[in-house]
Protein backbone atom coordinates (compact mmCIF):
# COMPACT_ATOMS: atom_id res chain seq x y z
CA UNK A 1 0.00 0.00 0.00
CA UNK A 2 2.64 2.54 0.64
CA UNK A 3 3.76 2.66 -3.09
CA UNK A 4 0.57 3.86 -4.28
CA UNK A 5 0.92 6.73 -1.62
CA UNK A 6 2.99 8.21 -3.48
CA UNK A 7 1.98 7.78 -7.27
CA UNK A 8 0.29 10.42 -9.46
CA UNK A 9 -2.32 9.20 -11.80
CA UNK A 10 -2.87 12.60 -13.62
CA UNK A 11 -6.34 12.25 -13.11
CA UNK A 12 -6.27 16.10 -11.35
CA UNK A 13 -7.57 14.26 -8.16
CA UNK A 14 -4.47 14.67 -5.45
CA UNK A 15 -4.30 12.43 -2.68
CA UNK A 16 -5.76 14.30 0.72
CA UNK A 17 -5.79 13.37 4.07
CA UNK A 18 -8.56 12.15 6.12
CA UNK A 19 -8.65 15.44 7.97
CA UNK A 20 -8.97 17.00 4.66
CA UNK A 21 -11.33 15.01 3.07
CA UNK A 22 -13.59 15.65 6.45
CA UNK A 23 -12.85 19.22 6.06
CA UNK A 24 -13.60 19.46 2.47
CA UNK A 25 -16.96 17.60 2.85
CA UNK A 26 -18.10 19.57 5.36
CA UNK A 27 -17.80 23.01 3.98
CA UNK A 28 -20.81 24.29 3.35
CA UNK A 29 -22.44 24.69 0.06
CA UNK A 30 -20.82 21.44 -0.91
CA UNK A 31 -23.44 19.51 -2.32
CA UNK A 32 -21.23 16.16 -3.32
CA UNK A 33 -22.97 13.40 -1.42
CA UNK A 34 -21.43 10.88 0.29
CA UNK A 35 -21.94 7.89 -1.89
CA UNK A 36 -20.54 9.90 -4.56
CA UNK A 37 -17.48 10.50 -2.73
CA UNK A 38 -16.72 7.45 -1.59
CA UNK A 39 -17.09 6.01 -5.35
CA UNK A 40 -14.76 9.09 -6.45
CA UNK A 41 -12.38 8.19 -3.87
CA UNK A 42 -12.77 3.81 -4.59
CA UNK A 43 -12.01 4.59 -8.28
CA UNK A 44 -9.18 7.14 -7.75
CA UNK A 45 -7.50 4.10 -4.96
CA UNK A 46 -8.16 1.16 -7.92
CA UNK A 47 -6.23 4.01 -10.53
CA UNK A 48 -3.43 4.38 -8.25
CA UNK A 49 -3.02 0.84 -7.51
CA UNK A 50 -3.32 -0.22 -11.45
CA UNK A 51 -0.20 2.48 -12.40
CA UNK A 52 1.53 1.41 -9.53
CA UNK A 53 1.23 -1.70 -11.13
CA UNK A 54 -0.39 -3.57 -8.42
CA UNK A 55 -3.13 -5.73 -10.11
CA UNK A 56 -6.30 -6.04 -8.70
CA UNK A 57 -7.21 -9.88 -7.52
CA UNK A 58 -10.18 -9.92 -9.21
CA UNK A 59 -12.18 -10.24 -6.51
CA UNK A 60 -13.80 -6.92 -5.83
CA UNK A 61 -14.34 -7.21 -2.09
CA UNK A 62 -11.04 -7.85 -1.22
CA UNK A 63 -9.58 -5.42 -3.45
CA UNK A 64 -11.60 -2.75 -2.12
CA UNK A 65 -11.22 -4.15 1.82
CA UNK A 66 -6.82 -3.51 0.90
CA UNK A 67 -7.91 0.04 -0.90
CA UNK A 68 -10.59 1.46 1.70
CA UNK A 69 -9.26 0.08 5.15
CA UNK A 70 -6.43 2.12 5.55
CA UNK A 71 -8.27 5.18 4.65
CA UNK A 72 -10.75 3.89 7.22
CA UNK A 73 -8.13 3.49 9.98
CA UNK A 74 -7.19 6.52 8.96
CA UNK A 75 -10.35 8.42 8.95
CA UNK A 76 -10.80 6.58 12.71
CA UNK A 77 -7.35 7.77 13.99
CA UNK A 78 -8.14 11.38 12.85
CA UNK A 79 -11.37 11.63 14.91
CA UNK A 80 -10.06 9.93 17.95
CA UNK A 81 -7.29 13.16 17.88
CA UNK A 82 -10.22 15.42 17.41
CA UNK A 83 -12.17 14.04 19.99
CA UNK A 84 -9.82 13.61 22.67
CA UNK A 85 -8.76 17.33 21.65
CA UNK A 86 -12.25 18.41 21.72
CA UNK A 87 -12.26 16.48 25.40
CA UNK A 88 -9.77 18.44 27.00
CA UNK A 89 -11.04 21.82 25.87
CA UNK A 90 -14.52 20.75 27.34
CA UNK A 91 -12.23 19.97 30.67
CA UNK A 92 -10.82 22.99 30.51
CA UNK A 93 -13.65 25.26 30.33
CA UNK A 94 -15.64 23.00 32.86
CA UNK A 95 -12.80 24.49 35.19
CA UNK A 96 -13.25 27.87 33.86
CA UNK A 97 -17.13 27.63 35.15
CA UNK A 98 -16.68 26.03 38.55
CA UNK A 99 -14.12 28.53 39.52
CA UNK A 100 -16.17 31.11 37.99
CA UNK A 101 -19.33 29.98 40.15
CA UNK A 102 -16.62 29.79 43.02
CA UNK A 103 -15.71 33.87 42.59
CA UNK A 104 -19.58 34.20 42.50
CA UNK A 105 -20.27 32.70 45.34
CA UNK A 106 -17.46 34.17 47.35
CA UNK A 107 -18.76 37.75 45.81
CA UNK A 108 -22.12 36.95 47.01
CA UNK A 109 -20.75 36.06 50.87
CA UNK A 110 -18.78 39.31 50.71
CA UNK A 111 -21.83 41.58 49.48
CA UNK A 112 -24.15 39.65 52.17
CA UNK A 113 -21.83 40.50 54.81
CA UNK A 114 -21.55 44.01 54.38
CA UNK A 115 -25.36 44.37 54.09
CA UNK A 116 -25.29 42.70 57.38
CA UNK A 117 -22.39 45.36 58.61
CA UNK A 118 -24.53 48.05 56.93
CA UNK A 119 -27.49 47.35 58.52
CA UNK A 120 -26.08 47.08 61.99
CA UNK A 121 -24.30 50.32 61.69
CA UNK A 122 -27.43 51.90 60.51
CA UNK A 123 -29.39 50.68 63.73
CA UNK A 124 -26.67 51.82 65.66
CA UNK A 125 -26.49 55.15 64.17
CA UNK A 126 -30.83 55.05 64.22
CA UNK A 127 -30.32 54.07 68.55
CA UNK A 128 -27.32 57.02 68.97
CA UNK A 129 -30.14 59.18 67.15
CA UNK A 130 -32.72 58.26 69.23
CA UNK A 131 -30.70 59.15 72.24
CA UNK A 132 -29.57 62.18 71.59
CA UNK A 133 -32.64 63.17 70.73
CA UNK A 134 -34.86 62.38 73.96
CA UNK A 135 -35.09 65.13 76.29
CA UNK A 136 -33.16 65.20 79.40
Amino acid sequence: MAEANGVNVGSGCEEKGPEELSQESARPGTTISRVKLFDTMVDTFIQKLVAAGRRPSGIPEKDLRSTVVPYFLQQRDALQRRVQKQEAENRQLADAVLAGRRQVEALQLQGQARRQAWQALHREQKELVAVLREPE
